[in-house]
């Protein structure tokens, strides 16, 4: 089981010493995530004209050998353009520091909101610059699999058990025994691929007004099926309180195709990598459900939904034509 850090007031004041970003002047915990622990972080800033950043704590699920791909794509996509969050290095140069046996990285802050209920012309925003982001990472020299994919489904499914997933609701369990092998055993490995943001969902995505001030949380990023983070943004966009929303898709992907057009392979891959997509957050949310502590910093995200969306996209392959 994971256990969350608290870190007291002086250990921060302490770990932001090591950077030139001014002295520490509060820090607020951010209960968002449940992969590592967030603080928003205020400063006097290095010009004294005051700074915020993010200080992140990973907890677990991440690799920690595996934080210089992640930091350093942060930075590679900044210089091509990219609304991301720049990584702060420390005075050495460093890209993470430790606190005891964990790792922690400061990042860039940037403005805007998460929205709640997305729009058609946020859809579409979104879809571009998810292109964009396909297209600036095309000269990014680290690679890396991704740990999320597939075979990690099979492996969480195992872990949590029929009984526990049960647990959440009856049919989950029958759900995951039924669409699993069958995703699995029609999975593509012959479409275009690249680096991926692999969880792109709203509250990833910043905004002010219609216009896309930020793309954040990379810690799922990967080498993978390009067409595949289109579904997985499809999955998490597309969607509100009353179901699917063919209006929110067609703008989604007309923005998307209008930066890096789809190949007709791709495209007629996508209700399968949908379903692939849905899979992947039911089980990692039903093992967070199932395993993150009471008392964590962190807000636990609810699998069913995700379930829907899958037996949705199931049932409609023609959803995308």
């Amino acid at each position: 089981m994971a256990v969350y850090t608290h870190l007291r007031a002086e250990d921060i004041a302490e770990l932001i010493a090591a950077y030139d970003v001014g002295t520490l002047v509060s820090a607020k915990g951010i209960a968002e995530g449940v992969s590592n622990s967030n603080w928003l972080i205020e400063t006097t800033g290095n010009t004294g004209a005051g700074a915020r950043y993010i200080l992140t704590m990973y907890e677990f699920r991440i690799d920690t050998d595996e934080l210089p791909y992640f930091l350093s794509l942060l930075d590679h996509l900044a210089a091509h353009g990219c609304p991301v969050p720049r990584t702060i290095h420390d005075r050495e140069g460093a890209l993470y520091r430790k606190i005891g046996d964990k790792s922690v990285a400061l990042i860039e802050f940037l403005p805007g909101v998460s929205v709640g209920m997305p729009t058609p012309a946020l859809a579409r925003a979104v879809g571009g610059e998810l292109a964009r982001l396909h297209l600036a990472a095309a000269d990014f020299p680290a690679t890396r699999a991704n740990t999320m994919g597939i075979a990690e489904s099979a492996r969480l499914a195992v872990e949590c058990g029929s009984d526990a997933l049960a647990g959440i609701d009856p049919a989950l369990a029958a759900l995951i025994a039924q669409d699993l092998p069958r995703i699995a055993a029609a999975w593509p490995t012959d479409l275009p691929r690249s680096v991926i943001h692999a969880d792109l969902f709203p509250d990833n995505v910043l905004v002010l007004g219609d216009t896309i001030t930020g793309l954040i949380d990379f810690y799922f990023a990967c080498n993978d099926v390009t067409a595949y983070d289109l579904a997985v943004t499809h999955l998490a966009w597309c969607w509100d309180d009353t179901g699917f929303r063919q209006d929110l898709s067609r703008a989604m992907l007309a923005g998307y195709e209008a930066v890096r057009p789809l190949s007709s392979p791709e495209r007629d891959a996508l209700p399968l990598l949908a379903q692939g997509a849905a899979l992947r957050f039911v089980m990692s949310r039903a093992y967070d459900w199932i395993n993150t502590p009471g008392d964590a910093l962190v807000t636990r995200k609810d699998p069913l939904p995700l379930a829907q969306r899958l037996m949705f996209y199931r049932d409609n392959t023609g959803l995308f034509v």
